[in-house]
């Protein structure tokens, strides 16, 4: 593995900020710690980058200690690119200066070569003899990238790179970035609050909540089996119904389905239901439009059922149902989650429809 993190705790005198973070990183691997504002995962990058001192745990990059409670290599001897939220170019420094700043150990051909190769690679070819005042958002950004990973960092750490760009730039570049980072193969941390960021970027994410991480796993496994409620309601809308097991079949408000694999125990359950498990089914639970919300090549709809409870439905917008019509879905038995019915209620975030 190229990062290791491996049990680590840190804090701010008596606040723990970081308790028992594990995770690794192979080479070429795109890793995220995704969470709210205060989680600690801003904290657990600081502490890669070599800025923060651990309580205890270790972090090794190329299977070299680089942090633990005994000891702490500096910043500029881990072999850690950073992009920072901000950019923070050199704002007197022309780009081709701003990307070679880190390279001041290389001959001048070899400096000329590398930033060369990197501004084709980051699309920024013509631009070496501009300002940072001179680009836009997106290329500043761009040129950000191409200074951290101009030394050849073992491990590349993102922080909210894209959170001072509008949504379609941002958007656009995190596709760009990822295609990026994957043709240099470098192993990459980014940290983000921003669900959607995290899964187009990332080939693993890890979910945390109060210095702790809920879950580490690919994009699909954390959105169809999430570990726990939170998990859940953090990757995405949906709708709890009360279920409960009878035999082999989980009974629900929609009907029957099969029982998920890893059904818990309880006799009283809760089914999570996404907006794209439910279809629409000619023979299905008859269900009435109380809202809708255009989305271009979707409608997100909400639903109520007989007793009123009301569940999210998205659909191709072609299908257009109004307010107070009725249609009729059924479930799609793939991807059922089910989590027991007394979690903590700290544990359970809403899930709005």
């Amino acid at each position: 593995m190229i990062l290791t993190v491996d049990n680590i705790h840190l804090s701010y005198g008596r606040l723990s900020v970081v308790r028992g973070l594990s995770f690794s990183l192979a080479r070429g691997e795109i890793g995220c710690l995704l969470g709210a504002s205060g989680c600690g995962k801003t904290t657990a990058l600081r502490a890669i980058a070599g800025f923060e001192r651990l309580l205890s745990g270790e972090i090794r990059i190329n299977d070299q200690v680089v942090s633990s409670a005994d000891d702490m290599v500096a910043p500029e001897k881990r072999s850690v690119g950073m992009v920072f939220q901000d950019q923070a170019l050199f704002p007197h420094l022309r780009v081709i200066d701003n990307v070679s700043f880190g390279l001041r150990s290389l001959s001048r051909d070899e400096r000329f070569s590398r930033v060369e190769g990197l501004l084709e690679l980051t699309g920024l070819t013509g631009l070496g003899q501009r300002y940072p005042h001179e680009l836009s958002g997106g290329q500043q950004q761009r040129v950000a990238l191409a200074r951290a990973l101009a030394p050849e960092p073992a491990v590349l750490l993102l922080d909210e790179p894209f959170s001072n760009l509008d949504t379609g730039l941002r958007r656009g570049l995190g596709e760009e970035v990822r295609a990026i980072l994957k043709e240099r193969g470098t192993a990459t941390l980014l940290v983000t609050h921003d669900q959607e960021e995290a899964f187009a970027l990332a080939d693993r994410i890890g979910l945390m909540q109060d210095g702790r991480m809920l879950q580490w796993d690919s994009p699909y496994e954390l959105y169809h089996q999430p570990a726990t409620p939170y998990v859940a309601a953090f990757t995405g809308r949906g709708s709890y119904l009360n279920a409960r097991v009878e035999g082999n079949q989980l009974i629900h408000a929609l009907g029957r389905s099969s029982l998920p694999a890893d059904c818990p125990s309880d006799d009283e359950l809760l089914l999570l239901v996404r907006p794209d498990d439910l279809r629409l089914d000619d023979q299905g639970l008859p269900l009435k439009v109380v809202a809708r919300q255009f989305q271009g090549a979707d409608i997100l709809y909400r639903l109520a059922l007989s007793d009123g409870t009301q569940v999210a439905a998205l659909f191709p917008s072609h299908t257009n149902y109004v307010v107070n019509e009725e249609i009729r879905v059924s479930l799609v038995p793939k991807h059922l989650v089910v989590f027991p019915k007394d979690q903590p209620a700290a544990l359970i975030k809403p899930v709005n429809p």
